[in-house]
């Protein structure tokens, strides 16, 4: 059976929601294409059985030799296994090889924030959690590591509603609102091939935050982590952002990290 092009699945979507095609056209034209990275259960059964683990959450870091925890100590949260993420996914240009490991304090609002990129082949060792900080004894604090499982997805923007079309539409009654939310949601599922995603770590896409969006003007969304992904007793939300060059040249000492509650 032929896989439905992305402006199909939108398009039959709408139309089984009441949704005008001009309201559909106009959700895909503010919408990327993302990476989910979910836990095993989050998976539908056929996606369990062809998963390939993508990423981790917490541990400890594998650093190459001469390579510290990054200045400030915050915790490793996520390391990503660049090679095992589905290469058409994204409209952004992460590494092709190597890992990814994200460090941020997500339980406040980070003071220091880093991404370090590891590449393949070379050699890295297991960096401890303790440290010793003006003669006293300190540990970084470490999360449970957890599997993660890339899934291509969808991100709509959230200014998509005020696009003419759609404004229209909501204008002809009240209830129009949650026939939007029911036609977003059911694209949204049906472009991860029916995976949960709702609390779970995004690469790429548009941000679904709680405040101001900070993937704006020049900037795009690099990663977006719920603290619950992390620490199911975590409720926050971190969104990594940078210029579209900035990340191709993985310059990511000019990445910004907002934290919203």
């Amino acid at each position: 059976m032929t896989t439905p092009t992305v402006e199909e699945l939108v398009l039959r979507a709408a139309q089984r929601h009441g949704v005008p095609g001009p309201v559909g056209q106009e959700l895909l034209a503010e919408s990327r294409p993302c990476l989910h990275l979910v836990p095993i259960q989050d998976l539908t059964p056929d996606q369990q059985r062809a998963a390939r683990p993508a990423a981790r959450t917490g541990g400890l870091p594998c650093l190459p030799d001469g390579v510290d925890w990054p200045d400030g100590r915050d915790p490793l949260i996520l390391t990503v296994d660049c090679a095992a993420l589905p290469r058409e996914a994204l409209d952004i240009e992460l590494p092709q090889d190597g890992h990814l490991l994200f460090f941020v304090t997500i339980e406040y609002e980070p003071e220091s924030s880093a991404v370090l990129h590891v590449p393949a082949g070379v050699r890295t060792t297991q960096r401890s959690a303790t440290y010793e900080l003006d003669g006293e004894p300190e540990q970084v604090k470490v999360y449970q590591p957890d599997v993660l499982y890339a899934v291509p997805g969808l991100a709509v923007s959230p200014d998509w509603r005020d696009s003419p079309a759609t404004s229209a539409f909501l204008d002809l009654d009240g209830d129009r609102d949650d026939t939007l939310d029911d036609f977003e949601d059911a694209v949204r599922k049906e472009a991860a091939g029916g995976a949960s995603h709702g609390v779970a770590v995004q690469l790429g896409g548009h941000s679904s935050p709680w405040q101001s969006p900070p993937d704006e003007g020049d900037h795009v969304l690099l990663a977006q982590i719920h603290g619950q992904s992390i620490d199911r007793h975590v409720y926050t939300q971190t969104l990594i952002v940078g210029t579209r060059e900035d990340i191709a040249a993985r310059r990511y000492n000019a990445l910004e990290f907002e934290q919203q509650v």
